[in-house]
C-alpha cells in the first residue's frame, strides 16, 4: 500500500518537475511527455522496481484517461455549430491522413523487409491505443508492440507538431487541431488545446474519427497492397 502510494505521488512530482522546466525553458529534450518516462525509467533501475509493483498505483492515473476522455464532449458542445460547419473537410481531411498513416507504414515497413508480424504490429500506429491493438490483434500483430508504437507516435507527433505548424503558418484553428488530433491522438489533443479550445476540440473529434476509419480501412489497405 506504501509502495503503491509512493509511486503514484512520485510519478506526479516527477511531472510537475518536468512541466516546471520545460515553461522555464521550452525545448523539445525538456518535454515532460518525453522527460517523464524517461527520469521513470532510470529511476525503476536503480531502484530494482518491477513494473508490476510501480503500476501498483500509477495506475490510477492511466484510469484517469477515460473520464478524461468523456470530458472532450464539454468544449465539443461549446464549438458544436462550428464543428459541424466544418464537418465535410474535418472527415476528409482524417480519412486522407488516417489512409495515409497506414499505407505510408506499410510501405516502409516492407522497404525494411521487416517480419510480417512485426509489419502487422505497426501498422495502425495512429489510431488510439485501445482501437490500435484490438486492429492489431484482428490483422495478426502484436497488440503489445502495437501499444508501443502508439506511445512513441503521439509523443513524436505532440512534439514535432507544433513546430510543423510554425513552419507551414497554420494559423486556422481547425486545420491544427485536424494536424494534432490525427497524427498525434491523445498525447496531440492535449498539445492542442495549448493552442486553443476550438483548436482541441477539432483535435479530439480527429482523434475519435481517425481510430473509428483506421478499424474499418486497415483490412483493406492490407487486402489492396498484400
Amino acid at each position: 500500500m506504501i509502495m503503491a502510494a509512493a509511486s503514484l505521488v512520485v510519478t506526479v512530482f516527477i511531472y510537475m518537475g518536468a512541466n516546471w522546466l520545460y515553461r522555464y525553458k521550452p525545448i523539445l529534450i525538456l518535454s515532460p511527455l518525453l522527460l517523464t518516462p524517461t527520469v521513470l525509467v532510470i529511476l525503476l533501475l536503480a531502484t530494482h522496481t518491477q513494473y508490476n509493483t510501480y503500476n501498483s498505483g500509477a495506475h490510477w492515473l492511466s484510469d484517469m484517461l477515460q473520464p478524461a476522455t468523456i470530458a472532450l464532449a464539454i468544449p465539443l458542445s461549446k464549438h458544436f455549430e462550428l464543428v459541424k460547419k466544418h464537418a465535410a473537410e474535418i472527415l476528409i481531411s482524417v480519412l486522407t491522413g488516417s489512409a495515409v498513416a497506414v499505407a505510408s507504414s506499410l510501405w516502409l515497413a516492407k522497404e525494411l523487409r521487416l517480419d510480417p508480424n512485426l509489419i502487422y504490429s505497426l501498422i495502425p500506429h495512429s489510431a488510439t491505443t485501445p482501437i490500435a491493438m484490438a486492429v492489431s490483434q484482428s490483422i495478426g500483430g502484436v497488440p503489445t508492440i502495437t501499444a508501443v508504437a502508439v506511445m512513441i507516435t503521439g509523443i513524436f507527433g505532440s512534439l514535432i507538431g507544433p513546430s510543423i505548424i510554425r513552419m507551414c503558418n497554420i494559423r486556422n484553428d481547425v486545420a491544427r487541431g485536424v494536424l494534432l488530433g490525427t497524427s498525434a491522438h491523445g498525447a496531440g489533443t492535449s498539445k492542442a488545446f495549448e493552442f486553443s479550445s476550438i483548436t482541441g476540440t477539432v483535435s479530439s473529434i480527429s482523434m475519435i474519427l481517425a481510430a473509428v476509419l483506421t478499424l474499418f480501412i486497415t483490412p483493406w489497405i492490407l487486402a489492396v497492397c498484400f
